[in-house]
């Protein structure tokens, strides 16, 4: 059963301007694993943590390293959550976290759905 469902647009030039005018962006807003990876993949990772935040319809409290955005062993991507993000999901009986991200024509975007038992 769909518990939530959440998408999130992100202007590329604006976010790239925003983390060279703001270094610690990037440690403030991504896990250790996540960083490095280019402006583009970032910005569709914020983009998709904000989606989340959409779908489990409040962040109670969570903190940007707690949605953390993994591949699996096939190179999907998939959130990885952990202490209140991890409890805000289980509160809401929420089971499985479906996540897609792209970018093309300057804008990141992401659509996460999320599952539950009825």
């Amino acid at each position: 059963m769909i518990k939530g469902i959440g998408v999130d647009v992100v202007d590329l030039a604006r976010f790239t301007r925003q983390v060279e005018r703001t270094p610690r962006l990037v440690p403030r807003l991504f896990a250790e694993s996540e960083r490095g990876l280019p402006v583009h993949s970032l910005a569709a990772r914020f983009a998709a943590k904000e989606a989340l935040i959409k779908a489990l319809g409040d962040s109670a409290g969570a903190t940007w390293h707690e949605m953390e955005i993994v591949n699996d062993s096939h190179g999907n991507p998939e959130f990885k959550l952990s202490g209140a993000a991890l409890k805000a999901a289980d509160d809401r009986g929420i089971k499985r976290i479906h996540v897609t991200m792209t970018h093309d024509a300057g804008v990141a975007c992401a659509f996460v759905v999320t599952e539950g038992e009825s």
